[in-house]
C-alpha cells in the first residue's frame, strides 16, 4: 500500500484489551512554554503485548482477509469481557510465557519455570502454580490453546 509516497509494509493493531499499565509508558509532561503545557502522552510497550494481541491488518506489504482479521479480533474479544484488570492480566501475562516457549507444543514443567517472574508480578498471590494452571484451562475453553495429553498443550495458530 502507497500512501504519498511512503510503502506501508506492515499494519497492525492492539485491541484495547491488551492495554494494560505494565503496557502503558508515561513520556515527560510538555514543557510550560507548550500550548499544551503539561499534557502527559504515553507509549505503548510493545514487548508487554503478546503477539497474538497484534493484529496484522497488512503484512509484507500485503492486506491480510478481512475473515483472517475478523477470526483474529473474535479469539481474543473474550478478554473484553473481562470486569477485572487484574484477571485479564492474569491471562495475558500466562499467555505471553507461552508464546515466550517460542514453541507451538509446550509442557506444564515449562511454564513452570515461569512461577518466578509471575511471582514478582503478582506478589501476594502464593498459589502462582494453580494459577497457571487456572488460566491455562481458561486460554483452552477459550480456543486459544489446546489441551493435547497430561501436562502437554499446544498453542493454536494466530
Amino acid at each position: 500500500m502507497t500512501w504519498h509516497g511512503y510503502i506501508v509494509k506492515d499494519f497492525f493493531l492492539v485491541p484495547s484489551h491488551f492495554l494494560r499499565p505494565i503496557a502503558i509508558e508515561a513520556r515527560k509532561p510538555l514543557s510550560s512554554k507548550a500550548k499544551r503545557a503539561g499534557w502527559v502522552g504515553c507509549n505503548i510497550l510493545l514487548n508487554q503485548v503478546p503477539e497474538i494481541g497484534k493484529i496484522d491488518y497488512i503484512k509484507d506489504g500485503k492486506f491480510i482477509e478481512i475473515d483472517v482479521v475478523m477470526n483474529a479480533w473474535k479469539k481474543t474479544s473474550f478478554l473484553a469481557e473481562s470486569k477485572s484488570i487484574n484477571a485479564r492480566g492474569w491471562t495475558i501475562d500466562v499467555l505471553s510465557c507461552v508464546e515466550r516457549i517460542g514453541h507451538q507444543e509446550f509442557t506444564l514443567d515449562q511454564m513452570y519455570k515461569f512461577e518466578a517472574i509471575l511471582t514478582r508480578q503478582y506478589p501476594n498471590n502464593n498459589f502462582i502454580k494453580d494459577k497457571i494452571r487456572q488460566q491455562l484451562q481458561v486460554l483452552r475453553d477459550q480456543g486459544v490453546i489446546e489441551f493435547v495429553s497430561r501436562g502437554k498443550y499446544r498453542l493454536i495458530s494466530k
